[in-house]
């Protein structure tokens, strides 16, 4: 034992001696070249293979889709596991969310495959001018595994991570009630401002609507079945919607009713406002900027659309001569589309969801 671990004395003292050699002789090019082949002779004996996620993607100022479903993920599945962890409230989030720290390691087990999540920062490379300290750190999670899983992993498990830190981040997140703004106050720098967002926190459920038991029932039951159905849409190559019509005089419930079922289905509203859409371009953009899982409310559509294609040349100059505010038609003028225009932006949020 003792002439054995003399050898291994031996052996170090010769590398460190090796190593100093070539520190001081050996020019940087060739010491870089002798690095990177040592590198690669050392990943041959390496049994396990590591795949990295950035904080920021293709779009340097945009944070990783990926990113952020996998550390949704992290903190739902695996934070219990870990022994630093860090608390936040996220920006669009209405709970606490507790995930892995930085320079800390966790575990995850999937189909009996042992997999480790590293989860780490750098430096960035680049020269930026900030007054904000720390700007520069690119954060990242290195996900770790047996050469001998890298099919499971790649092709099961990272979709897994998406898929299930997704419905994590819809499941925590502030649901919001969106209208949309004039068209004279849109930012073409800026999509998102086209519509204008407050927290969603109408108290209605289904539990306390005023409501025959069997039609409430009837209606859970179809939400139910909606909600459950997305796979066979997608099978049948039908687009994953669904359509009511609520009609009555003011006070009857149905502003309570989309609440409600925006409370059940955990989703966003939209409420379109068409009298502020001059035509069927804005229409379009409106519906393109909306996200999926969201319920849109037309109200008084009977109003604000025309039915019968039809304009009522004399009622409109009758109005104008009675308004004199109103100058060649462009003050504050009655806009009326066409119901065409109407089922066009439709089918144009249908394609641009199930894009």
């Amino acid at each position: 034992m003792v002439e054995r671990w003399a050898g291994f004395g031996s052996a170090m003292a010769t590398i460190i001696f090796l190593w100093s050699v070539v520190q001081n002789y050996v020019p940087p090019t060739f010491r870089l070249y002798l690095t990177a082949w040592a590198a690669k002779v050392a990943a041959c004996f390496n049994p396990y293979l590591e795949i990295t996620i950035s904080e920021n993607g293709a779009e340097r100022f945009q944070r990783s889709d990926f990113f952020l479903a996998v550390e949704a993920y992290l903190s739902d599945a695996c934070a219990r596991r870990a022994r630093k962890l860090k608390a936040e409230l996220g920006k669009d989030s209405k709970n606490l969310r507790v995930t892995v720290d930085d320079h800390d390691e966790v575990t995850d087990d999937f189909s009996g495959t042992t997999i480790w999540w590293y989860a780490s920062k750098r430096q960035s490379r680049a020269q930026v001018i900030s007054f904000y300290p720390g700007e520069d750190e690119r954060r990242f999670y290195k996900v770790v595994f047996h050469r001998r899983h890298r099919d499971l992993v790649v092709n099961s498990y990272l979709p897994f991570v998406l898929g299930e830190g997704r419905a994590v981040t819809v499941k925590n997140r502030q649901r919001r009630l969106f209208t949309n703004n004039a068209s004279r106050n849109w930012n073409p720098y800026h999509s998102k401002s086209v519509w204008s967002h407050v927290a969603f926190e109408h108290p209605a459920t289904f539990d306390t609507l005023a409501m025959h038991p069997d039609e409430k029932e009837a209606i859970v039951d179809d939400l139910m079945a909606f909600q459950e159905s997305k796979d066979y849409y997608a099978k049948v190559g039908k687009a994953w919607k669904r359509g009511y019509l609520l009609y009555g005089p003011p006070g009857t419930g149905k502003s309570t009713m989309i609440a409600a079922m925006a409370n059940f289905l955990d989703y966003d509203v939209y409420d379109l406002e068409l009298t502020a859409v001059k035509n069927n371009t804005e229409l379009r953009k409106l519906f393109i900027e909306t996200t999926g899982k969201s319920i849109i409310v037309i109200e008084d559509i009977d109003c604000s659309i025309d039915l019968t294609g039809k304009r009522r040349k004399d009622k409109k100059a009758s109005s104008d001569k009675d308004d004199p505010s109103r100058k060649d038609g462009q003050a504050h003028r009655d806009v009326i589309l066409p119901l065409r225009g109407l089922q066009g932006a439709r089918q144009e949020l249908l394609r641009c969801h199930r894009a």
